[in-house]
């Protein structure tokens, strides 16, 4: 998994390349209370290159969004790939999560 995070106004985009899973889960969590200390309350989780979540995954990414609205703040997720958009919608993710078809939705929403 490789996380790689750019501005754009006052939205932060965080795009993620691999595969969250019980593996690398714990580090995506850790790189994402690493962007929440810096401030930031305005997250898109790119996820156009994301190949596989796991539930451990899923947890994370529900954990940031939590913590994000805890502060002030908002979290949502966009371009998510067919396996992915299905696992967010079995697990009912698209209801507690915005998700979007691309991040210049992402930004206009």
């Amino acid at each position: 998994m490789q996380i790689n995070v750019r501005q754009d106004q006052d939205l932060l985009i965080v795009s993620v390349d691999g595969r969250i899973d019980t593996i690398s889960a714990p580090d995506f969590q850790h790189q994402m209370e690493a962007i929440i200390q810096r401030g930031d309350k305005r997250i898109v989780m790119d996820l156009e290159r994301l190949d596989y979540i796991s539930s451990a995954g899923l947890r994370s990414i529900l954990y940031t969004a939590k913590k994000v609205r805890s502060l002030g703040g908002t979290v949502s997720c966009c371009a998510l790939q067919t396996m992915v958009q299905k696992v967010f919608d079995v697990s009912g993710f698209t209801g507690l999560i915005p998700v979007y078809g691309s991040v210049d939705e992402a930004l206009m929403g």
